[in-house]
């Protein structure tokens, strides 16, 4: 187990699981660079809310939120959320991500994550026929309001069963021994 893994184990039992994802986020050194802090958590962490504020930290030559910042207040929070959100009973990774800049960000940038109890059951209905998966979710920074789009980045994220991401790996390694 990583450093993340145990803390969240065991700091869970003691603050809570929102409060400590919101916690851990915040003050982990990998999410602190993008400049980035979640605001909120829903209860069963199908919400979470961040914000991006431009500062001295994050403005790029031409006094605007530099995509960087943008892109890693992102990226780790899908993938993060939906291991929480189905128990850590799947293989998940980040696959890719596209990113597009819509226009220069002066001012604090928003972002809501969310997952529908329709899309985790979709997931798992298509790991249970398919054993493996890929996903799509889409992110938008915007202003406050919600009006304004500033930055859409699209997160490809690879979901598998257990067993056989496992199994799946051992053959790829059987494969590649015979090759030598």
């Amino acid at each position: 187990m990583t450093f993340y893994q145990n803390l969240s184990k065991y700091g869970a039992k003691i603050v809570g699981l929102p409060k400590l994802f919101k916690w851990a986020f915040n003050l982990s050194p990998m999410y602190r660079r993008s400049t980035a802090r979640i605001q909120s958590v829903s209860d069963d962490l199908s919400k979470i809310c961040i914000k991006l504020p431009i500062t001295y930290k994050n403005k790029n030559y031409m006094g605007t939120i530099f995509g960087g910042s943008m892109f890693s207040s992102v990226d780790p929070i899908p993938m993060v959320q939906l291991i929480y959100l189905t128990d850590h009973q799947y293989v998940i990774w980040g696959k890719s991500a596209e990113i597009y800049f819509k226009r220069p960000a002066h001012i604090d940038l928003h972002a809501e994550f969310t997952y529908t109890q329709e899309e985790l059951k979709e997931i798992e209905e298509r790991i249970k026929t398919e054993k493996e998966i890929v996903i799509v979710k889409t992110t938008q920074l915007t202003d406050k309001s919600k009006e304004t789009l500033y930055c859409e980045i699209r997160k490809t994220i690879y979901i598998a069963d257990k067993s056989f991401y496992k199994q799946k790996r051992e053959q790829k390694k059987a494969e590649s021994e015979n090759v030598s």
